[in-house]
Order: C-alpha cells, then sequence, then structure tokens
C-alpha cells in the first residue's frame, strides 16, 4: 500500500499549485499525495496556468476561495495558505498522512494576513514545542542551520556552548550520517585564534562536548567557512553546519539550488519541503522547475521506510 502524503498547497499567487499539477502523474507513481486546497482554487489555477487538472487529484477542502493575482502579496492567500499548512499538519500528526510536504508560502503575506508565525518551522516548533532543526540540501551535501531567520547582528549572542552542544548531538541522532559533520566557524578564517573574533573558542567547546556525549568524533571544527564548500574540502563530506542563514544557504544555492530539499529534523512528524520561495516573478507563466519539489516528495517516502 503505498504511503500517503500530505501536500499544503502554499501560496497561489506563487509557483506552487502549477508543481502540484504538473508534477502529480509522477508523484503518484510513489504515493498517495492529498492535496490540501479545493477543487474549485486547483481549477482557478490550472485555467491560469492553461492546464488541465488531473480528475484524480484528491483533496482535502480548504474553506476561503478568492481570486488567485499571480505575483501579488496577497493578505487571503497569505490566510489560505496558513489554512492549508496547519490542517495539513494535524492530518500526519493524527496518523491520516504519514508524512509531511509543504509547497512555498510568503512570509509578507502571512504578516498581512496576521499570521503570529514567521513561517512553517517557527509554527512547527511552537505546535510541538520541539526545537526543530532546519536542515536544506541533498543527497550530495546537507547544510544544517544553528541559527535561521534572526537579523545578523544577533547571531554572535546566539552562540553558546551548552545550546550548540545540544544542537550538535541532535542532528547527529536525526541523521546518523556515516562521515564526519563539518562545524563552520562564525568569523572569517574561522577567527584566527581570536585575532578576528573569539566566538570559535565557544564552537571548539561545543564541538568537543558533543563527540564527547556522543562517545565519536563525528564533529570537527570550526572550519574556515570560505573553505567548506570548495570540492576538494566536501569531497568526504554530507553535512555541514552553519551558524547562521546566508552562511550555509549562499553556497549551497549556488551548487545546489534546484536540487535542495528542506527538512525539519527533530519533529514528531516528518516533514520535507521544496527549497525556494513562492517565486512570484514567474508565477502563472509555467515556467517552475519542480526538481526540488519530486526530491521532497523522494525524501519523505525513502525516510517513512526508515522508521
Amino acid at each position: 500500500m503505498k504511503p500517503v502524503i500530505a501536500i499544503s498547497i502554499g501560496d497561489l499567487n506563487g509557483i506552487g499549485a502549477e508543481i502540484a499539477i504538473k508534477s502529480h502523474d509522477e508523484i503518484k507513481k510513489w504515493c498517495q499525495p492529498l492535496y490540501f486546497t479545493n477543487k474549485d482554487m486547483l481549477e482557478q489555477a490550472a485555467d491560469l496556468l492553461g492546464l488541465s487538472l488531473p480528475k484524480d487529484m484528491e483533496v482535502e477542502y480548504i474553506d476561503g476561495n478568492f481570486t488567485i493575482k499571480p505575483g501579488k502579496v496577497s493578505k487571503k492567500s497569505g490566510q489560505y495558505s496558513f489554512r492549508s499548512f496547519q490542517k495539513a499538519v494535524e492530518f500526519t500528526y493524527s496518523g491520516i498522512c504519514d508524512a509531511l510536504v509543504t509547497l512555498p508560502i510568503n512570509k509578507e503575506a502571512w504578516k498581512k494576513a496576521s499570521i503570529a508565525y514567521k513561517g512553517h518551522t517557527d509554527y512547527l516548533r511552537k505546535r510541538f514545542k520541539k526545537d526543530a532543526i532546519m536542515m536544506l540540501g541533498c543527497e550530495k551535501l546537507f547544510v544544517a542551520l544553528f541559527t535561521e531567520h534572526i537579523p545578523l547582528k544577533k547571531v554572535p549572542k546566539e552562540i553558546k556552548t551548552k545550546k550548540l552542544k545540544k544542537f550538535l548531538v541532535t542532528l547527529y541522532k536525526e541523521t546518523q550520517p556515516a562521515l564526519p559533520i563539518a562545524v563552520l566557524g562564525l568569523n572569517p578564517h574561522a577567527g584566527d585564534n581570536g585575532v578576528l573574533g573569539d566566538e570559535e573558542k565557544i564552537i571548539t567547546q561545543a564541538i568537543k562536548d558533543a563527540n564527547k556525549a556522543l562517545s565519536t568524533k563525528i564533529f570537527f571544527g570550526p572550519v574556515v567557512p570560505d573553505i567548506a564548500f570548495t570540492p576538494n574540502f566536501r569531497k568526504n563530506l554530507t553535512h555541514i553546519v552553519a551558524m547562521y542563514h546566508d552562511q550555509g544557504l549562499a553556497p549551497l544555492k549556488a551548487l545546489y539550488f534546484d536540487e535542495s530539499i528542506n527538512v525539519s529534523l527533530n519533529l514528531p512528524i516528518l516533514r520535507t519541503s521544496v527549497d525556494h520561495g513562492t517565486a512570484f516573478d514567474i508565477a502563472y507563466r509555467n515556467l517552475a522547475n519542480n526538481t526540488s519539489y519530486l526530491n521532497a516528495c523522494q525524501y519523505a517516502i525513502s525516510h517513512l521506510k526508515k522508521e
């Protein structure tokens, strides 16, 4: 029996609907997708795209129909995407669905709709009262983010030995990689032994403490950030820990933008997502790339088998 995968539809003013409709015939070979939207909204999206809606797209009804406005930030679209996501989470947590795959939302639209969360992961943390870890990438390389959607000036204050050690131990237990995991320094040249900053002392201690707690030398560093993503350095790596969002994601997306996915670790549900935004600039122009979505679905299905 094929696993049931919940698909939250994302912001319908973006590329999510195009990706879902065009990918349906492919992903139904691997799973039973359940789309959290309604047929009226899917028909409207299909009409805008000049596509025929697959007749076997099974939906879980989400109320709140509105007129799709391609590429526009909209309160109604933001609210709808949140309803879709929230219901998909509960269906997954209750066991009706086996895993959750999310299509992209627009954070500004959520703000316009007075939704008190910065995004998917922020909601999941608060819903389940768990320190969810955001890990992005593909089979070639995954990057886990110690800090995520916070101003850059706040990052140094977040780097504390106990907190980073806990993060590292949890990451290892959730991923169990066979190869060592590189932990990036915060400062240029990883601080140059205190010349350019001393946060690396904290990172070093956290690495030692995590390895001791795990009884294995799985983590190493702090690694100089500007060499970590070079071909020679990462040839024997599958995972890197970045101290902040752009430190890890700028090089990752330069390398594997179309292939990468977003995985939420340390949660009671399995959730994956596309690793891209709503792409308002190409919405409803039939230009969206669905590789990340297909990979997100495949990752979810393959990891269900391990549970």
